[in-house]
């Protein structure tokens, strides 16, 4: 909370945006503006931050939609990479990487699973060898979200072939742009490719680029990965973006509602699958900016949340009709403004990406219900 007659976070968001951007015109670098003044990640430590707490930071989410607020697109780097560095990261990486970051002009990917180590992510095979002051890295990562336009990417690789499976791998920050660094494009039905192989060989990486100790990888890895999940559960029903349920529930008030008993079901459901989310949501938030790590909460809210985007994208093409069958063409047959098509087809991969729903609840078997592990194959 701001001090006694000290403007609140979401006053200074105001005050920003009428000085640097008035009438809505926002300039070319507002990225840069907009991160260096710490609103990006508010509940990042200073100078990055200014450590905002929950309450702050969701009147901020309210006052930048409503003043159409555009924000950096780096959510690998933003969600995932910057937590774990300012987590484990010298001042000096932190100096390098976090300004790049935040502002977006640096896009983020990451490195961590491999055609046989998925969701049994400790098994991964790819091997950084020390040669003097750098590691030559060889080996083969898959789905490397934005791979393909990345200038860097976080790493995992085992560093110590002889040590049991969760010790002896290392966290690296490797440069993309490496000689020995191949991406190779995975198409998806949607006809784009956000997803990448990527494959090293003999890629130098400094050991500089570690990130946090030698050997110690596999604690950053779980670091990163809480992030990740309570990244891919933002508001839009596709991992934090695109529509939202709301956004179906006012397209059926728009049309007059419905008098079909069984769509107010499937609707009430779909409010009630948001309002839970919601409320999760502020828990973790709540932690996070008290400067706990992601507990259980995160995979319970990504395990919600990503057959709650399936429901969104379901409910809207079923509001279509046989329209449904028109790549432009959305609920009631509309064109297709919001991305109903593209999302309808992404949410498939919502169950998967991050951790597979079927990894959250055996996470949450164990570590919330005190349930055994699960047998290994």
């Amino acid at each position: 909370m701001a001090p006694p007659n000290q403007p609140t976070p979401a006053e200074r968001l105001r005050e920003f945006v009428e000085a640097q951007a008035p009438g809505g015109a926002f300039p070319s670098d507002w990225n840069t503006r907009f991160a260096r003044a710490g609103f990006v990640a508010p509940h990042w430590p200073e100078p990055w931050g200014f450590e905002a707490g929950p309450a702050d930071q969701l009147e901020l989410d309210e006052v930048g939609r409503e003043l159409h607020v555009p924000r950096p697109l780096n959510p690998i780097g933003i969600g995932w990479a910057g937590p774990t560095l300012l987590v484990a990261g010298t001042e000096a990486q932190q100096a390098r990487w976090l300004p790049g970051l935040l502002d977006g002009s640096e896009l983020w990917c990451q490195l961590f699973s491999e055609p046989g180590a998925g969701s049994d992510l400790s098994s991964l095979s790819t091997s950084a060898r020390r040669d003097g002051d750098e590691f030559v890295v060889n080996g083969q990562k898959v789905w490397t979200t934005l791979a393909h336009v990345a200038q860097w990417g976080i790493l995992l690789a085992r560093t110590d072939p002889d040590a049991e499976a969760h010790s002896g791998i290392t966290y690296f920050v490797v440069d993309m742009r490496s000689p020995g660094i191949e991406v190779r494009p995975i198409v998806q039905m949607t006809g784009t490719h956000e997803f990448n192989e990527v494959f090293f060989t003999d890629v130098r990486v400094p050991a500089a680029n570690i990130v946090g100790e030698e050997h110690d990888g596999w604690r950053l890895a779980k670091v990163t990965l809480g992030n990740e999940r309570v990244s891919l559960s933002g508001e839009g029903a596709l991992w934090g973006r695109g529509p939202t349920a709301n956004d179906v529930l006012q397209l059926v008030r728009d049309h007059g509602g419905t008098r079909d008993a069984l769509l107010r079901q499937r609707l009430a459901r779909l409010y009630a699958e948001s309002e839970v989310l919601r409320l999760i949501r502020l828990r973790t938030v709540s932690a996070r900016v008290r400067g706990l790590e992601p507990g259980p909460e995160a995979s319970v809210r990504k395990a919600l949340s990503d057959e709650h985007g399936q429901h969104v994208m379901s409910m809207a093409m079923d509001l279509a009709g046989p329209f449904g069958m028109c790549a432009d063409l959305g609920p009631y047959g509309e064109p297709d403004r919001t991305g109903w098509q593209y999302g309808y087809m992404y949410a498939r991969a919502l169950t998967i990406g991050g951790g597979t729903s079927e990894v959250q609840r055996n996470i949450l078997g164990e570590k919330v219900l005190g349930l055994p592990r699960e047998a290994g194959a």
